[in-house]
């Protein structure tokens, strides 16, 4: 297997090679024998790169080639594109071209900037909220150098190393990594080296510095009035080092600076004492120097484009770039040639420099980008999880009253969460946020944008007064600058920043808080930066606890929030929600596998859908759902949709309480039945052991038909007498169906049987439900509390696992609940929010061994405990000793069984029985009559929750178990991981 070398230690071996002057390792032979054979007319070609397309005018492939024809262009400037058509014109361009051409791009955040579809790394103002990791920069400059060359792109336009100091920049500000020269260069540096390293030109811009300007360079000409020794300090500053740092492109900027030039109305684009005499012989830049657009008013308001063009050139620019009259700057090059206003040499000179660029990028071998998978290839999934690792990395706290952040105590606080301001992601409700939210806890959602009407805007207020904590999103696609917000949407955004219980949320551009008087009162104050979905989810997950903030403001907004302003908030240890990446799984590897495995059960029919969850590491991976709730649905499953969990509730409710009833004492699984239950003292199972009991070795009956017992055929409505009714009443309270009611007595009945059922010491391993009809009434004794009421108050209301439930449809509509059989013997209707079990269902849907329901991802969390060691959210549930006791094997090999204490585990002899077949002998879990399957491994700390309605529409589809659906779903994630570990994740 290929070693991979630390990024930290990648990163040294990068810095190794930056000693070296740029382009130096090209092909020199390549680059002086093009040379050699040049017309005049084809170097003034290379000195061009021309837009390609004209301004919001679609691409004109024909004009491209003409320019490629008749002017020898040395490349082209592209804009917004599709990727596969914009490789396949540069692709078409090249192959015409005599000499190869070096394509550019500003792809600053990435080639999201210009192209569709692929990775969006955050904004730069975004990433300089991160603290000291150089490694993800770099790895970020990497991935982009590597996707811009897959795509046909030699050069980026970036990184910016503008320090933005001012406020009402209109062009730099979220362009630039902050206002503190140190983070712009370290930030820059790493990014440049990761994208040359890739074997791609940068181009640092705008130099000498844009950050401190309140005009637009492509509306005019800003002028900066500071003196040389700010200059050095500041703006130069970053520039200084990153060309000392082996820096092979610059692009200068649009400005007016007196301090360097005091020619009037003259750009630094077009000025020799600051492109040649400060640039390339003071600094001693030695690789490319690139114009700003010449289409820009900051240059082309004062001159017309061919003269500005020769001025750039004898200014010392290399290149000419971003412009659409070729002929006439063709033409005014080859005057000033022909006339001696610019020397052969110097033209020369700046040939031979753009030569040695292109065989350092390989031009001297070039090779057409392929087209096949391309898109595949611009999309890589680690990219996607840097990018999504970094955007986590810059949320910034910048109030945290009391901790308000993340919410401790899930089970008594009464939350809202309102949405101010349309989400640029559009009007879907809930909103991002909201929905990941969800995740954690039970929300009430609101929205509110600029068009609400003020009546409804006052009644919202007063009803969020009746919360304990208010999350306000306050949303802004709007990032350009201070002022970018409209009027209306800072009016209303000012009309919920003096809510006294509110935590808020701020999707937008810092320096607008200067604008939002109050807000630096508020409990709770969280800046991330820019409004994505990928933003709103994490900072959901930083409300919820599953993940923490390091990140520092950038820039100054006020005195309230000063740059290097940042709190730090650790994580609370509850679920994030995060790619297979970041867990070192490659996710086309996961996806592929178990949605082949799931699509096979749906294929052959063994279930109309499934809901199933993979976690590792404290991290949701993989949460999908899959088909329909039964065949005949036109809806879909939704991961909110809640499953009958059958035998499952066995470990996610009896075994949980006696567990916590062990740790205070009150239980040992070394007591008899008799002991723990005195009504049965004089029984034939007074005797028994509840480890035996709990192991299914005690020789207990496997079940009885309870339902059955009570039919009579001689009686008119086929039931003994008293059993049930067809109409609800005080006497019949229990609804079995929806027209059928259970005598409220029927319980003793029920108990008399498992008592007088029989016992068989000898009999072995029998899987039985009997004594999980039990610990429902023992638990109650001992704790003093009803059954449900203890579980959901003890564990999960705490732990935010609300959907766990019996008899759903008390508290759910039935469109959120997944139906199961069809009872055409008993209940004689579909079996939909009641639980699937007979006898569970003749305790009132409430029994130890069936009747939870309950999504995935709230079912997860509770495993998630296990996995821990008894502890989730930062709160202790079940202690670790007792844990890891009921979750081993309590008996020798010898013994021959493959359970823990309630728990199922591997089979020791028959791997892939009772698990899949590379379980780990400390795994542990349970399967559900209905289709439902859960299994934790301590060993790749890695949990799996696999729900499904097998049973839909008869209990007769076994498919499920011939195809070992859900063992084989449990294989395909340790494949994964194994197979992820090869290929270097």
């Amino acid at each position: 297997m290929k070693r991979l070398l630390p990024l930290g230690t990648a990163l040294l071996v990068s810095l190794a090679s930056y000693a070296q002057k740029p382009f130096t390792t090209g092909n020199q032979r390549w680059a002086d024998s093009v040379f050699a054979r040049l017309t005049v007319d084809e170097k003034i070609g290379q000195l061009m790169m021309p837009r390609a397309n004209f301004t919001n005018q679609p691409y004109d492939q024909e004009k491209l080639k003409s320019w490629v024809r008749d002017y020898k262009v040395g490349g082209f400037v592209w804009f917004a594109n599709q990727p596969y058509r914009q490789t396949s014109m540069i692709n078409d361009l090249q192959a015409i071209s005599t000499v190869p051409m070096m394509m550019g791009e500003d792809l600053e955040w990435g080639l999201t900037m210009r192209l569709d579809s692929t990775v969006r790394y955050p904004y730069a103002l975004t990433l300089g909220a991160i603290r000291m990791n150089d490694d993800w920069f770099y790895r970020m400059g990497k991935q982009i150098g590597e996707q811009c060359r897959r795509a046909g792109i030699h050069i980026n336009y970036a990184p910016v190393a503008d320090v933005n100091n001012n406020p009402k920049n209109p062009v730099i500000g979220f362009r630039s990594f902050g206002e503190n020269r140190e983070e712009v260069l370290r930030k820059s540096q790493a990014y440049m080296r990761g994208m040359q390293d890739a074997g791609l030109i940068t181009t640092a811009k705008h130099f000498p510095g844009h950050g401190d300007t309140d005009v637009d360079s492509h509306a005019d000409l800003p002028i900066i009035n500071h003196t040389r020794a700010r200059l050095d300090s500041l703006e130069l500053y970053p520039f200084k080092h990153l060309i000392e740092r082996g820096l092979n492109g610059v692009m200068i900027a649009h400005l007016s600076i007196p301090a360097l030039d005091p020619t009037p109305n003259q750009a630094s684009t077009l000025s020799k004492p600051i492109v040649t005499d400060l640039l390339r012989k003071e600094l001693g830049f030695e690789g490319l120097i690139f114009t700003d657009a010449m289409e820009m008013q900051g240059v082309a308001k004062h001159y017309p484009p061919g003269v500005a063009g020769v001025k750039a050139l004898l200014a010392g620019n290399d290149v000419l770039e971003t412009f659409t009259d070729v002929p006439v700057m063709f033409q005014a090059i080859k005057k000033a040639l022909q006339s001696g206003e610019i020397s052969q040499a110097d033209l020369d000179d700046k040939v031979r420099r753009i030569l040695r660029a292109k065989a350092w990028l390989g031009l001297d071998k070039y090779q057409p980008a392929p087209l096949a998978r391309l898109s595949e290839d611009l999309n890589q999934p680690r990219a996607e999880a840097l990018a999504r690792k970094m955007a986590e990395g810059s949320i910034t706290v910048l109030r945290n009253e009391a901790g308000t952040l993340p919410i401790k105590d899930l089970m008594h606080t009464k939350v809202a969460a309102i949405s101010v301001g349309t989400p640029a992601q559009g009007p879907a409700n809930p909103t991002a946020f909201q929905s990941m939210l969800m995740n954690y806890l039970p929300v009430d959602t609101f929205r509110v944008d600029a068009k609400t009407p003020e009546a409804q805007l006052t009644a919202i207020k007063e009803k969020l007064a009746g919360y304990d904590l208010v999350l306000v999103s306050l949303h802004s696609p709007f990032m350009r600058s201070a002022n970018a917000w409209p009027e209306p949407s800072l009016k209303l955004a000012r009309n919920f920043t003096g809510l006294s219980n509110a935590a808020y949320l701020f999707f937008g551009n810092p320096y607008v808080l200067n604008q939002l008087p109050g807000i630096e009162q508020a409990k709770a104050l969280v800046v991330t930066y820019q409004e994505t979905a990928v933003m709103q989810e994490l900072a959901a997950q930083l409300v919820g606890g599953g993940i923490g903030a390091n990140g520092q403001l950038p820039v100054t907004v006020n005195p309230n929030f000063k740059f290097g302003d940042g709190l730090r908030v650790q994580p609370m240890g509850r679920f994030q929600y995060a790619m297979p990446e970041m867990v070192g799984i490659d996710s086309r590897i996961l996806n592929a596998k178990l949605d082949s495995i799931v699509n096979q059960g749906l294929m052959a029919k063994a279930y109309p859908g499934a809901s199933v969850l993979v976690a590792k590491d404290g991290a949701v991976i993989f949460k999908k759902v899959y088909g329909k709730p039964t065949y005949e649905s036109s809806q879909l499953v939704r991961e909110g949709d809640l499953y009958d969990l059958a035998s499952v509730t066995k470990v996610s409710t009896s075994v949980l309480a006696l567990m916590r009833m062990q740790d205070e004492g009150k239980f040992r699984p070394d007591m008899t039945l008799g002991e723990l239950f005195p009504r049965w003292k004089n029984s034939n199972k007074a005797d028994l052991k509840l480890i035996d009991i709990l192991t299914h070795q005690a020789g207990l009956k496997a079940w009885i038909p309870f339902w059955q017992t009570a039919l009579d055929s001689t009686s008119e409505s086929g039931w003994k007498p008293r059993t049930f009714s067809t109409e609800q009443s005080r006497r019949y309270p229990i609804a079995v169906a929806d027209h059928l009611f259970l005598h409220r007595r029927y319980r003793r009945e029920l108990l008399r049987q498992i008592e007088e059922s029989p016992v068989k010491p000898k009999q072995g391993y029998v899987y039985s439900d009997l004594s999980y009809y039990l610990y429902p009434q023992i638990v109650e004794k001992l704790t003093g509390e009803k059954w449900e009421d203890y579980l959901k108050n003890t564990f999960y209301r705490p732990m935010g696992a609300t959907t766990l439930t019996y008899n759903p449809r008390e508290h759910y509509p039935l469109d959120r609940i997944i139906p199961t059989e069809y009872d055409s013997l008993f209940r004689k209707e579909l079996i939909q929010g009641r639980v699937h079990d007979e006898g569970a269902t003749l305790l009132g849907g409430i029994s130890g061994h069936a009747g939870l329901f309950g999504t995935a991802n709230d079912l997860a969390k509770l495993y998630q405990m296990y996995l821990n060691g008894g502890v989730y959210g930062n709160q202790r549930f079940i202690s670790e000793k007792t844990l890891h006791q009921w979750t081993s094997y309590p008996f020798p090999v010898e013994v021959n069984s493959r359970r823990g204490i309630g728990f199922d585990k591997p089979d020791r002899n028959r791997p892939g029985l009772s698990g899949p077949p590379s379980a780990s002998p400390a795994s542990f879990g349970h399967s559900g009559f209905t289709g439902t399957f859960v299994w934790v491994e301590p060993k790749e700390k890695m949990l799996y929750i696999f729900l499904s309605n097998r049973v839909y529409p008869t209990r007769n589809n076994s498919k499920i178990g011939q195809l070992n659906i859900r063992t084989q779903f449990g294989e395909m994630i340790y494949e994964a991981i194994r197979q992820s570990a090869v290929v270097g994740f």
